[in-house]
């Protein structure tokens, strides 16, 4: 991205972390992972903002312009032209390396560029400053002959030109290129010769016109001037076989053709004195091989001459069609904006996709288990496992109805409503399987609560919990030949699977407490944990909770299941049935932490 004006490069950053902000609230993260997140969100933002404000400062210093000049204002309309190569000192006089020098004219900004090097930084510090600019650059590269002596070392020279053109174009910014070069002749100055890309003759500009090359020499008044226009063709046409042998095929080697590009526009004009030219230089060894030719006048001293700068040229350079820096930020806003977007829309589409594939797996699983009418077979546990796991997809199926689905489901996409619909019925015609009858004149269940005995998530007694189990026994009043069943039941809140297994062990401590306590063998037992499948209230209320927390005992009339040892004359009945009727009297008088429901 090339440079833009500060503001809106720190505009930009906040909006990005704007957007990173609201997708961090659409992903299904924790609440740690969430805040960690925003927090080096934060960091980012706040260092890219840091940044971008050495970085601009950093250009800016970097332009140092001679003779306390200063830029043309933002709104300077004309072309800028930067210019590096040859006669640098002849075009803008002799100034430091390390400074910039402006040369304004009626038709252009030209801005002097000491090194090739020097050719990025020079154009991110402009655009840092002026970055209204950036339709307007151009960069102008100079090729004089007369000032070189060996092909290879001025090959170099425009494949590094080519590079830095490169470095710039990578950063955003084409630069329009013009070939210049400067050829000393008898006569004064001449009009501007160029040669725009897929031309084949070139064409004369002066004075505000542009003709042919053919009707130029046609429009000579006398024949001296005619045949000076006559010789000029000559060398214009000498330069010209000249610039394609030993120059523009250095602007389209391979390596270098991915970084710079060929000229858009090669112009040529002569003047009197070249100042910088040498002996011996590649213009006489051309003339000389090609020609039989030998210019034996030595080059004038030409001290303090100017060479002309190519105004009649600038209109040619192509204005490129770029946006103004606030047009181009509000794009590059807008494809941040449809980035998000996309990323949203895909983690909300990836989230109804993992809801779909669990709930239906659910759904799956319960039908796959066939229905059994027996409590004790293994099917049975499965399949109320499986229900229970139904009833919490239902409370949050429910929930996403009435409450609104949240933002990492939403955005349009959610897909639970249907399957809302098909759990209920589900659930709906979930049957369980028929208790048995029980006899006439048979004990009804006792039901203890599970708190009154277990800690919250527990399966150990707590120490209290003697008096209510005495209790128990006391109303059970086990029967020779009827099993004792203890089935523990929980709540609906939490993992069904885990609420499965703690009913099981808290059926199965008090199984073991009765045992030992009243010495009854254990055949007389039958231990059975249901989970949250078999509520007796609603699990949307605290109280509905709290009675669905419970262990029933009951009797079941099964003759020679269940057989106590006899006491004999030297033998003591067991110490709960021997205090019964102690235990009936405190039970009577309320010295017992839960009353049996009914015997």
């Amino acid at each position: 991205m090339r440079p833009m004006a500060l503001k809106l490069t720190r505009g930009l950053w906040l909006w990005a972390g704007s957007l990173a902000l609201a997708l961090l609230a659409v992903f299904p993260l924790t609440a740690a992972t969430r805040a960690i997140a925003v927090l080096t969100l934060l960091g980012l933002v706040a260092l890219a903002w840091r940044r971008a404000g050495r970085r601009a400062a950093a250009l800016g210093e970097s332009l140092t312009l001679a003779g306390h000049t200063s830029l043309p204002p933002a709104a300077y309309p004309k072309p800028v032209v930067l210019v590096c190569g040859d006669g640098l000192a002849s075009l803008f006089g002799v100034t430091a390396v390390e400074q910039l020098t402006l040369h304004l004219t009626k038709d252009g900004c030209y801005v002097r560029v000491p090194e090739l090097e020097q050719l990025p930084s020079v154009t991110a510090g402009l655009m840092a400053l002026r970055p209204e600019w950036g339709a307007q650059l151009s960069v102008m590269f100079v090729v004089n002959p007369a000032e070189h002596t060996d092909t290879a070392v001025l090959a170099g020279q425009i494949r590094a030109f080519s590079y830095q053109v490169g470095l710039v174009r990578k950063r955003g910014v084409v630069l329009p290129l013009l070939l210049a070069s400067y050829l000393q002749a008898s006569r004064g100055e001449g009009p501007w010769f160029s040669w725009q890309a897929g031309e084949g003759s070139p064409s004369v500009r002066a004075a505000g016109a542009c003709v042919s090359l053919a009707d130029w020499q046609r429009q000579s008044a006398d024949s001296a001037t005619r045949a000076g226009r006559l010789h000029t063709s000559v060398q214009l046409n000498s330069v010209a076989a000249w610039l394609n042998e030993a120059v523009l095929p250095h602007f389209a080697r391979g390596e270098t053709r991915h970084c710079g590009s060929l000229p858009w526009v090669c112009a040529m004009t002569l003047v009197p004195v070249l100042p910088q030219a040498v002996a011996g230089n590649l213009w006489q060894q051309w003339l000389r091989n090609k020609l039989a030719l030998v210019d034996a006048r030595q080059a004038e001293p030409g001290e303090g001459a100017r060479l002309p700068f190519p105004d009649p040229l600038l209109h040619l350079l192509p204005v490129q069609g770029r946006l103004s820096p606030l047009r181009r930020a509000s794009v590059i806003a807008s494809w941040l904006f449809a980035l998000a977007g996309v990323v949203a829309l895909s983690s909300s589409a990836w989230q109804n996709t993992l809801l779909v594939r669990q709930i239906t797996d659910d759904l799956r699983r319960y039908t796959s288990i066939p229905p059994t009418g027996q409590r004790d077979r293994p099917e049975f546990a499965l399949r109320e496992e499986a229900f229970a796991q139904l009833r919490q997809d239902a409370l949050r199926l429910d929930h996403y109805y009435r409450q609104g689905a949240p933002l990492a489901l939403g955005l349009g996409l959610y897909r639970g409503e249907p399957l809302r619909t098909q759990v209920l019925a589900t659930i709906a015609g979930h049957r369980h399987p028929a208790t048995a009858p029980i006899p006439a004149g048979s004990p009804r269940p006792v039901r203890l609560d599970s708190l009154s005995l277990f800690g919250t998530g527990s399966a150990r007694l707590k120490p209290g919990s003697t008096k209510v189990l005495v209790n128990a026994l006391v109303g059970i009043k086990a029967q020779p030949g009827w099993l004792i069943v203890i089935a523990g039941h929980t709540d609906a809140t939490g993992n069904a699977g885990h609420n499965l297994q703690l009913s099981r062990a808290r059926a199965a401590a008090v199984h073991d407490w009765m045992k030992h306590m009243g010495d009854i063998p254990d055949s007389c037992f039958a231990v059975q944990g249901f989970g949250a499948s078999q509520p007796i209230a609603s699990n949307d209320t605290e109280a509905g909770r709290a009675a669905n927390r419970r262990v029933d005992i009951r009797l079941v009339p099964e003759v020679g299941a269940c057989v106590l040892p006899m006491p004999g004359p030297d033998v003591q009945p067991p110490v709960a049935f021997r205090d019964i009727h102690v235990l009936r009297e405190g039970a009577l008088h309320g010295n017992s932490d839960l009353s049996v429901a009914a015997r």
